[in-house]
């Protein structure tokens, strides 16, 4: 039950085994063909195996290595069919996802990628696309597995779970087998994004303003222009950017492109990419194909100074004048993630507020390290954000809590195990639910399914806290 899970954790595994360069050894040399029908929807073998290279790949990335077999590959093609079922059955009760959770989801995602990819240029590079591109591309999958997420959601949101449940659920852990917590910590952070030099910011600006001087009074060719000089993804097509919603589209861009005529340039543009020279191409409603030219300010052309000045201040506000950090946070932090909780930071996995002190990354970790006492706040130091667009910013961090590593138990982790407990509940509920589910649903397999071989579950089987 475990293992097949995580099939419904990847609702991105397109991009994501775009990132991967290893492959599987299940049938490579055979026809890709119909493996399954579920309505009008037809999975083919060639689907099942990009799931399993993105499986075995997000496994990669988090410390495991998982070998192919074949019990593996037909309970990739189980879950693939079990999200099927789950799409239909949110036709059928009119189950929609918004516009902008979507797109607000699709930037964590995305932001996700730039980690693993190192930077949003080498994303970009490894798609040949621009992020805009990326988005645009993918978006209509994301929404479906956002659609199978709402549905199995409403049925979970009923299923509860008591303190008897509880502990019944820990009583059942053999002696031997109850786990070591490990260390923990609850931090909070206030993040200041360097701003860039000003100097450096103007030159961006001249150059992007001289090549559309080129372009407009000495007449040179615009895509030849955008594949010598442009700074993103687009480059080598010209700058090309394909026909778009304009609400996909940063507002700065589109706005400056909606009130061109077809063939028209833009003067310079900006955004938080940088700097814009736009084409627009043809528009059609609300829909516009432009080509660009981006010129971006250097990374590391940014006043540190005044960042780290800004977070000492912030740093003797609490310390000296007895201002309350979160408060702070609020007001200050540029973190659009944290800034909203007080700076708190949580486990991105469990939601948890505190965290095992061995899987924070890297930066994180090494200043917690010098945190010795509860509420004590940390000197200014830099680290990579998240944001994709900004490749550096300082921070000062608060230890708001610290328990040590202890073996568990009720009084000390009762929170920990009701979720565990919960969580197993639910898995039980849905295993009957989705089964209940494939009578409304036409399902065919077209190869033969072993018998026992496990589906999507909305959440994992604890086996460990």
């Amino acid at each position: 039950m475990k293992l097949a899970l995580k099939f419904t954790l990847i609702p991105f595994f397109i991009i994501s085994s775009v990132l991967s360069s290893f492959s599987i050894a299940y049938s490579q040399s055979n026809a890709d063909r119909i493996v399954a029908i579920v309505n009008d929807r037809i999975i083919l073998k060639s689907d099942v195996d990009d799931e399993i290279r993105t499986f075995m790949r997000q496994a990669e990335v988090e410390g495991s290595e998982i070998p192919f077999s074949e019990d593996l590959w037909y309970s990739a093609l189980q879950s693939m069919v079990d999200n099927y079922v789950l799409l239909e059955k949110a036709r059928i009760d009119s189950i929609v996802v918004g516009d902008d959770l979507v797109d607000r989801q699709m930037d964590l995602r995305i932001n996700q990628l730039v980690r693993q990819a190192g930077s949003e240029r080498a994303l970009e590079d490894a798609f040949g696309q621009s992020i805009i591109q990326i988005r645009a591309e993918f978006r209509d999958q994301f929404r479906e597995q956002m659609i199978v997420q709402e549905v199995q959601n409403s049925k979970l949101r009923t299923v509860t779970i008591t303190r008897p449940e509880v502990e019944e659920f820990f009583n059942s852990i053999p002696e031997d087998r109850i786990p070591i917590i490990p260390e923990q910590v609850g931090v909070s952070q206030i993040v200041i994004i360097p701003p860039p030099l000003e100097e450096a910011k103007q030159q961006a600006y001249e150059r992007a303003r001289a090549l559309r001087d080129s372009v407009v009074t000495y007449e040179r060719d615009f895509e030849v222009m955008a594949r010598l000089y442009s700074e993103d993804g687009t480059a080598q097509r010209g700058g090309l950017i394909p026909m778009l919603p304009m609400s996909e589209l940063v507002a700065n861009y589109s706005a400056a492109a909606s009130a061109l005529q077809p063939g028209g340039i833009s003067e310079v543009v900006e955004t938080q990419f940088g700097f814009h020279v736009i084409r627009l191409n043809r528009r059609v409603a609300d829909n516009i194909e432009t080509n660009h030219i981006l010129i971006r300010v250097p990374e590391d052309a940014i006043d540190e100074q005044a960042a780290i000045d800004k977070l000492n201040a912030l740093r003797d506000s609490v310390l000296v004048h007895g201002e309350r950090f979160s408060d702070l946070a609020r007001r200050h932090s540029e973190d659009e993630e944290t800034r909203g909780f007080g700076g708190r930071l949580y486990d991105e996995r469990t939601g948890s507020r505190l965290m095992p002190i061995n899987q924070l990354e890297p930066a994180l970790y090494r200043i917690v390290l010098l945190l010795d006492d509860e509420g004590q706040i940390s000197e200014p130091r830099s680290y990579n954000p998240r944001n994709p667009t900004v490749n550096r910013a300082f921070r000062i961090v608060r230890l708001d809590r610290h328990i040590p590593e202890h073996r568990a138990n009720l009084k000390d982790d009762y929170d920990r195990l009701r979720d565990l407990a919960l969580q197993q509940k639910q898995a039980i509920k849905m295993a009957k639910w989705i089964d209940d589910i494939r009578s409304e649903v036409y399902v065919e397999f077209k190869i033969p399914m072993p018998e026992n071989i496990e589906g999507i579950m909305p959440i994992e089987e604890p086996v460990s806290l």
